[in-house]
C-alpha cells in the first residue's frame, strides 16, 4: 500500500464501536464438530474518524481502553515502512482504516492493495462458492429425503447465481452412526453435484470428523464427482497429508487438500511448501486482511493457493474479495448469504459463480450512519479526541 499519500497531520480524531445484528437467509445446521449454527448473526463494527471523514470496518478485540491510546495518534504512525499496518493495530483497525483510505483516495480497496495488478477503474470479478450447506437433514431418517432436502438448498443458491458449492460432511463423526453417516455424506455430495452440473466445482469439508482411511473411502466413492478440494478431513498431520497426497497421485484423482481454518497447526505453511497441502484457509478476520497480503505473497511464490476462510462475519465476506487483487493465486470468496441491519452490500452481486466487487471507494459497503450512532449510544461506546484532551 502506498503510504506516501498519507499526510503527516492526519490524526485519529474519533473511534466508535457498535454491534450490528442480522440473519442468514436460511437456518444453518450442524457440522462434523458442533451442533446447529442457527440463523442469527452479528458484526462488530468500528467507525473511525480522521480529518473529519469516517471509515467503517469489522473490528475484533477492540476495547475503550485500547482505543484511548489510539486517539490523537498520527495515521502515518500506524504503518511500517513497507506500507503495512503494524501488527499491534491490525485486528482492531485494519478494516476501518483501509475503508477510510479508500474513501479519501476515491478508490476501492482492491486498487489500493493491487499495485500494478489491476488497472484503475477496471471491475474486479472473483470466483465464489456457496458455503451454506450444513447438516440440515439430521431429522430425516430416510436417505432419499435427506438428499432431496440438500439438493433443494443447493438449488436456492443456484437461483441466486451460485455455481460452486462447499458441502459439510462428517455426519458419522458425531451425529450419526459411522457408516450410516458416511454413506449419507456420499449420497448428498452426489445429489448436490447434479445441481452444480459438470462445470460446478464441489468442495467437501469434514471439520476434522474423518480419519485418513475414512477420507480415502469417501474420495474413492466420489471419484465421478467434479470434486475440487477436501477440507479439514482430519487434524493437521504432515505424515497423513503425505500419505493422502501419494494415494491421490497413484489413483490419478485430482483433488486438492485444503486446510488452515481455526487453530491450525503452526507448521502448516511449511508443510504446504513441502507439497503436503495445496490450499491455505486462514480466516479473513483473524489473523486478517494485512496478514493475508503477506501470506498470499509467500504462497504465490511457491505456487500455492489462497482461499481465506470466512463464515458468519458478513463484513469479511465482501472484504475478502478485495484481497484477490493482491494475491495471484486467490481461489474463492467463501459466501454465506447474510443480511445485516444497517449494512448495505447492494453494490456487490453474484452471477454465474462469481462475485462482482464494486468500484466504490473503500470496501464498497454502505452503513446507516443514524442507526450506527443510535447503537453506539445504546450498547456501544465512543471516544473523541476533543473530549479526551
Amino acid at each position: 500500500m502506498n503510504i506516501a499519500v498519507i499526510q503527516a497531520d492526519w490524526k485519529v480524531e474519533k473511534i466508535q464501536f457498535a454491534k450490528l445484528t442480522g440473519e442468514r437467509a436460511r437456518n444453518a445446521g450442524a457440522n462434523g464438530r458442533i451442533g446447529i449454527h442457527g440463523k442469527s448473526c452479528t458484526v462488530d463494527i468500528a467507525r473511525i474518524t480522521i480529518d473529519g471523514q469516517s471509515g467503517y470496518g469489522s473490528s475484533i478485540h477492540m476495547t475503550p481502553e485500547w482505543a484511548e491510546n489510539i486517539i490523537g495518534r498520527r495515521l502515518l504512525d500506524l504503518f511500517d515502512e513497507r506500507g503495512r499496518l503494524h501488527e499491534a493495530y491490525r485486528l482492531q483497525l485494519e478494516y476501518p482504516v483501509f475503508d477510510w483510505l479508500g474513501k479519501r483516495e476515491g478508490k476501492p480497496v482492491y486498487q489500493l492493495v493491487s499495485g500494478a495488478r489491476t488497472l484503475s477503474g477496471a471491475p474486479l470479478v472473483v470466483p465464489c462458492y456457496d458455503t451454506s450447506l450444513y447438516f440440515d437433514d439430521l431429522h430425516l431418517p430416510d436417505e432419499r429425503a435427506a438428499v432431496a432436502l440438500m439438493q433443494e438448498e443447493a438449488m436456492q443458491g443456484y437461483a441466486k447465481g451460485q455455481r460452486h458449492f462447499k458441502i459439510k460432511v462428517g455426519r458419522g463423526g458425531r451425529h450419526m452412526p459411522l457408516w450410516e453417516g458416511t454413506k449419507r455424506d456420499i449420497a448428498i455430495v452426489h445429489g448436490i453435484s447434479e445441481v452444480a452440473g459438470p462445470a460446478g466445482k464441489i468442495m467437501i469439508d469434514a471439520n476434522n470428523a474423518y480419519n485418513l482411511n475414512l477420507t480415502k473411502e469417501v474420495l474413492a466413492a466420489l471419484a465421478d464427482v467434479n470434486l475440487y478440494w477436501v477440507e479439514e478431513a482430519f487434524h493437521e498431520d504432515e505424515a497423513l497429508y503425505e500419505d493422502l497426497k501419494e494415494w491421490l497421485r497413484q489413483r490419478g484423482q485430482n483433488v486438492l487438500i485444503a486446510d488452515g481454518e481455526g487453530l491450525a497447526a503452526p507448521h502448516l505453511v511449511e508443510w504446504a511448501i513441502r507439497g503436503r497441502v495445496d490450499v491455505l484457509q486462514y480466516d479473513i478476520i483473524w489473523p486478517g486482511f494485512t496478514h493475508w497480503m503477506e501470506l498470499g505473497e509467500k504462497l504465490d511464490a511457491h505456487g500455492l493457493r489462497s482461499a481465506p476462510h470466512c463464515y458468519g462475519n458478513a463484513y469479511g465476506i465482501y472484504a475478502s474479495g478485495h484481497l484477490a487483487a493482491a494475491v495471484r493465486n486467490f481461489e474463492f470468496v467463501e459466501y454465506d448469504d447474510i443480511t445485516i441491519e444497517g449494512m448495505d452490500v447492494s453494490g456487490y452481486r453474484i452471477e454465474n459463480g462469481e462475485i462482482h466487487i464494486p468500484a466504490t471507494p473503500g470496501f464498497g459497503i454502505g452503513f446507516d450512519d443514524e442507526l450506527v450512532t443510535y447503537l453506539v449510544g445504546r450498547s456501544g461506546w465512543s471516544l473523541d479526541a476533543e473530549k479526551i484532551l
